[in-house]
């Protein structure tokens, strides 16, 4: 017999669904904030249409993860409201000591009760911008293995006494074919087979970012930037989705984790290390853009003086310092040109400081 969506004619004002790939537990409160309904339903979207579809328009609360973009969809429809929690900022949830699915949903039910900002929601992209983006995030699987796979080579080679020649990873199945050890053949072979179609496939999937840049203007706006290629401006314009989710342009080095975290009590002011916060695959594009804007092939441009200065300061690690500055200085500026749609300058800062002068 189906379950009652009401418990003593009280009916549920607010929903915390605690999420798993399985079965996932939500538990109803009323207006008083009395639990009058806890339940488990399959994490389908059949399953869950059928007992959310029988409870009126509500709240509901959920963690952000792997299932919370498409069953936010799915509730979204049935006419709920509702708010993905940043769970990461809510002590309450992963610092519980006594934390078990069922008291995960309670606590969500009732902070979205009392106020959804306790919750630090979060707003998923639409689907285009998550399949778009899957498509940056396969190419760097590929990339990733491909290292793995060309450091596995050498290194084998080398415990052999045979030293592979430099080359890039594109180029290192051709190159390197060649130059292993006989008696390595048949370890090695299908190994180097298998990277070159690795090439083949990020080449494929060099072309399709080439076309999808065509569909997001934003792109190119970023892309002015010397530095700044397409996979780096499309990582940019597709992680952010709306340049107005960031109020001020100042604002964009925290968003994606690149300003120091703090620890201020009382008397103690402590800069701790940088937050990294928010989406590590943009990070770490902006974070490979800012070294080639401070290596040997960057032209001379506002980010790059920024960053030589500070690290002419010397110091320990003051090069990777000069890294994160222009890495955060770089994502102020791009979310300027694409808020203002702005020609970019690359000694703009110069150019005003010698009309000053």
């Amino acid at each position: 017999m189906k379950k009652s969506i009401k418990a003593n004619g009280l009916v549920i004002t607010a929903v915390g669904l605690d999420l798993a790939d399985m079965w996932s537990d939500w538990a109803g409160l009323d207006q008083h904030g009395t639990v009058v309904h806890r339940d488990r339903v399959k994490t389908t979207e059949s399953e869950l249409r059928r007992v959310f579809g029988a409870v009126p328009p509500t709240t509901i609360a959920m963690e952000v993860g792997t299932h919370s973009a498409w069953v936010s969809h799915v509730l979204s429809s049935l006419g709920h409201t509702v708010i993905v929690a940043n769970a990461r900022r809510v002590a309450l949830i992963h610092r519980n000591k006594r934390k078990n699915n069922r008291i995960d949903a309670e606590f969500l039910g009732r902070l979205v009760r009392v106020d959804k900002n306790l919750l630090f929601p979060i707003r998923h992209r639409d689907e285009n911008g998550r399949a778009d983006l899957a498509v940056l995030r396969s190419r760097d699987v590929l990339v990733g293995c491909r290292t793995k796979l060309i450091n596995h080579v050498r290194g084998v080679c080398k415990t052999f006494g045979a030293k592979l020649p430099k080359c890039s990873a594109e180029a290192f199945a051709i190159r390197c074919r060649s130059s292993l050890p006989a008696l390595l053949h048949p370890a090695l072979n299908d190994i180097v087979v298998q990277i070159a179609e690795m090439t083949t496939k990020i080449r494929a999937y060099d072309a399709k970012i080439t076309a999808m840049v065509k569909r997001h203007p934003a792109a190119m706006i970023v892309k002015q930037i010397h530095g700044v290629g397409e996979l780096t401006a499309l990582g940019y314009v597709l992680t952010i989705e709306d340049p107005h989710r960031i109020l001020r342009s100042r604002s964009a080095g925290a968003y994606f984790g690149l300003v120091p975290g703090s620890d201020d009590s009382g008397e103690k002011h402590e800069q701790r290390r940088i937050t990294k916060e928010g989406d590590c695959f943009c990070r770490r594009l902006l974070v490979n853009a800012a070294q080639y804007i401070l290596g040997p092939f960057g032209i001379d441009s506002d980010l790059r003086r920024h960053g030589l200065a500070i690290a002419s300061r010397g110091g320990k690690n003051a090069k990777k310092r000069a890294v994160i500055a222009v890495a955060r200085k770089l994502a102020v500026v791009m979310h300027r040109l694409w808020i203002h749609n702005e020609q970019y300058n690359p000694l703009f800062n110069a150019s005003q400081t010698a009309v000053a002068a």
